[in-house]
């Protein structure tokens, strides 16, 4: 069976005084007995029947490896992502063949049908565990003797529709590109490329004309955050690519329209007792319809379940702090508006107030070949993944082209110690941006309603966890009678237009709200 080379090495291997050798020896001799086992066996399988047969024999319009074919001996279950990224590649390009079986010279030895089945199902078990989303793959099998007793195995991997990512691990995931005869982690210039090539979700030119009749929400906001207040002009559109030459509009500004009705535009707002999701959901909405209106309607959620605070300055005065500074919630909302994956269907971005923290979950992996943490702060490289989204929003200066959002984010954070910096959290499919509470502290801040009227404490209590039933406003007063409390605190905040009253009078599910 063994060549004489192999057997001579063999004896080698087991010369008397291997008995004086230690445990570490040992083991090192016995993995090079495998490793040369697994040699002569290559070594003989390759020779079938005596007979050297060429891939290109076995598929005429096979040259040699490059961007469309890659040859494999084996595919090793223990490093998947050595062959596997080569799926990858070929499905974030224009496909691929990879064929098992075959040494790097293109001899084609072949794998015999167990060896085929489990090389089968090994593809399977990683393409449903690690590549996401899952690659289409069909396969081929060509015989190397006259027997056909040993195969080649073609794993042909088709164009994919979305971008493929490869996970290892939980959190750490890769974009492949397929090079010559080889796969690579595709550089944030070719994510772009493949952004652009594959999302076409909103850089379709449609055949709906332009009529700013039909934009009066996506042209009010221009004209608030516009530092000229005015709309754009067409001329501006369609240097923006937003619109056509003719007139016509990309799909990515049909999600402004007036009245889209699109389930993608949906954005789901909680307000939680406490800092789990856990606890009692005191306030809940549901936003869809244009972008523009989506966008006003979520910031105006966040504002009303948000606190307003005092701090004493150099003076000896107080001046106002923002639980959560504007420019910060903005900023962080305008990113997951224009970053989120559309081509998912199902989800939506998820805004979550707790006592401490907001949460803005949108649906998407992270791009950049490197996680979030090993960016420096504030250098981020922007990958625009909707570009037509992200091209109407700059027009309405809300969203920057070089990519510093995330700088403004933290710059309206300087103050505060690392703990309270925003954060990116990368989930398989998600990212998470978390924006810290800067009035919170454990104690309830019970220093600062220290000297303040019930009146006033309620207004507080409320501007920091949301309604409350009356009973729970009670409990922070001295009142000992509902009835009183009721006609000497709660009636005159009513009165006063301060707070208002959702549910009936004496239901038990009626709680105070502030007015909005």
């Amino acid at each position: 069976m063994f060549s004489n080379v192999a057997t001579e090495n063999w004896r080698c291997l087991w010369m008397p005084n291997a008995v004086f050798m230690d445990c570490c020896d040992v083991v090192v001799m016995f993995r090079n007995v495998v490793a040369m086992f697994r040699n002569v066996c290559y070594i003989n399988r390759k020779k079938v029947g005596g007979i050297k047969v060429k891939i290109t024999e076995l598929y005429n319009d096979v040259v040699n490896e490059n961007l469309d074919y890659e040859y494999k001996t084996e595919l090793n279950p223990e490093n998947p992502m050595k062959w596997a990224k080569t799926i990858v590649g070929y499905a974030n390009g224009k496909g691929g063949v990879m064929f098992v079986g075959v040494a790097n010279d293109g001899e084609a030895f072949g794998l015999d049908l167990s060896e085929i089945d489990k090389t089968k199902n090994l593809v399977a078990r990683i393409n449903d565990r690690s590549i996401f989303p899952h690659a289409r793959v069909q396969y081929s099998m060509r015989s190397v003797d006259d027997k056909a007793e040993r195969f080649v195995l073609g794993i042909h991997v088709l164009q994919a529709d979305s971008i493929l990512r490869y996970r290892e691990g939980d959190y750490n995931e890769k974009v492949f590109t397929k090079g010559d005869g080889n796969a690579l982690p595709a550089t944030p210039e070719e994510i772009i490329a493949l952004a652009k090539r594959k999302y076409g979700i909103d850089n379709e030119t449609t055949d709906i004309e332009y009529d700013e009749a039909n934009w009066t929400e996506y042209i009010d906001l221009c004209k608030e955050y516009r530092d000229d207040s005015q709309a754009p002009t067409l001329k501006q559109l369609q240097n923006e690519e937003i619109v056509s030459k003719d007139g016509y509009v990309k799909s990515g500004l049909i999600m402004f329209r007036d009245g889209y009705d699109g389930e993608d535009s949906l954005i789901c707002c909680r307000l939680w007792r406490g800092k789990k999701k856990t606890g009692t959901v005191l306030d809940s909405d549901r936003f869809k319809g244009s972008l523009a209106s989506v966008f006003r309607n979520t910031l105006k959620f966040i504002e009303r379940n948000t606190k307003t605070g005092w701090r004493k300055n150099e003076n000896g005065g107080r001046e106002s702090v923002r639980s959560y500074p504007k420019e910060a919630v903005r900023e962080a909302l305008v990113n997951a508006i224009a970053h989120r994956d559309y081509s998912i269907a199902g989800t939506q971005i998820d805004v979550d107030i707790y006592c401490d923290r907001i949460e803005i979950v949108s649906p998407g992996s992270w791009l950049l070949p490197k996680g979030y943490e090993e960016y420096p702060l504030g250098s981020i490289p922007s990958i625009r993944r909707n570009s037509i989204i992200s091209a109407c929003l700059d027009a309405a200066n809300l969203m920057e082209r070089g990519g510093t959002g995330f700088q403004t984010m933290i710059e309206s954070y300087e103050e505060c110690d690392e703990t309270m910096q925003p954060v990116v959290s990368l989930y398989p499919g998600f990212l998470n941006l978390c924006l810290h509470d800067k009035l919170y502290e454990d104690s309830d801040q019970a220093s600062e309603t220290m000297g303040m009227s019930y009146s006033e404490r309620i207004v507080e209590l409320i501007r920091s966890e949301g309604p409350k039933s009356v009973k729970e406003l009670q409990e922070i007063t001295s009142y000992k009678s509902r009835s009183q409390f009721l006609t000497e605190v709660i009636n005159p905040l009513l009165e006063a237009g301060i707070v208002i009253r959702e549910g009936k009078v004496k239901s038990p599910k009626s709680v105070i709200r502030l007015k909005q």
